[in-house]
């Protein structure tokens, strides 16, 4: 298997990214999670696939010009963009996860032509639900106690708040041990500037649905008890489409990446049972 690394400048950012395999091009996106997080996801991929994987712009060893310049869903799936096209790929086949399936329905509506399938596997996108207002409200005093308490009782407010059960398998968490201060930057540069942008974008769901590009909201078959649950069925509901099940929960792909990665390939196949 071949295994490339590569940066790229784009306007405001010089992006970190990766490419493995070989096939059909697949991109692989996080928001606010990196390419090194979805390497195992990656390997089982690339036997099938030419998988690309990246830091999104301010996340690990992606970096921007300005530091208090906002991550939208919008500058996300510019970069993706200007990745597809650093590869020499017309098209690709998009699997976006949480905030990275934000970015990929963005890319859909701005760049329909260079998205062949989306998988937009649990994306957060409060805005669509009935308590919106709520909804807003808890990620305002998420970021409030980023700045008044830190990344850890950032990081508690926001798994409580998503769902998650704290230190059970599939909710998000960092290395063992101490966080290490790219732990830190990464999470400080997720609340300060990375989480309202996405949790608060609208997909423009006409546009989404004129677009030709095949729409797929994935949905863990453990997320039951998550807010992206409920976010991801309102999103189908609206696209009028079924979610499809994907193994495992919010995380699925990091508790089994091959079981995960087989179930991906099926779906981009066109199996959705």
């Amino acid at each position: 298997m071949t295994h490339t690394t590569h940066t790229l400048a784009v306007p405001g950012a010089c992006l970190y990214y990766e490419v493995r395999g070989s096939g059909p091009v697949l991109a692989v996106v996080g928001s606010p999670m990196a390419a090194g997080e979805f390497a195992p996801l990656a390997d089982a991929l690339a036997a099938m696939y030419t998988v690309i994987t990246y830091d999104p712009r301010g996340i690990s060893a992606s970096t921007v010009d300005d530091a208090g310049q906002d991550s939208t869903p919008e500058l996300r799936a510019d970069d993706v963009v200007a990745i597809l096209d650093a590869v020499g790929a017309d098209s690709a086949d998009v699997f976006g996860s949480s905030g990275g399936a934000v970015t990929g329905l963005a890319m859909v509506t701005r760049h329909p032509g260079r998205v062949r399938t989306l998988v937009a596997h649990e994306p957060p996108l409060l805005q669509l639900l009935p308590d919106a207002a709520e909804q807003r409200a808890k990620t305002d005093d998420i970021v409030a106690t980023f700045h008044s308490q830190g990344v850890g009782a950032a990081w508690m407010k926001f798994m409580t708040i998503a769902g998650f059960d704290i230190g059970g398998e599939g909710a998000p968490s960092g290395p063992p041990g101490e966080p290490s201060p790219q732990d830190l930057a990464n999470s400080a540069r997720f609340f300060a500037h990375e989480l309202r942008p996405t949790a608060r974008y609208v997909p423009d769901v006409a546009a989404v649905k004129g677009s030709q590009v095949r729409v797929v909201v994935g949905i863990g078959v453990d997320s039951g008890h998550l807010v992206t649950y409920r976010t991801s069925t309102a999103l189908a509901e609206l696209l009028g489409t079924p979610a499809v099940e994907f193994p495992g929960e919010h995380g699925g792909f990091l508790t089994d990446p091959e079981k995960f990665a087989q179930r991906l390939t099926d779906v981009l196949a066109g199996d959705t049972l």
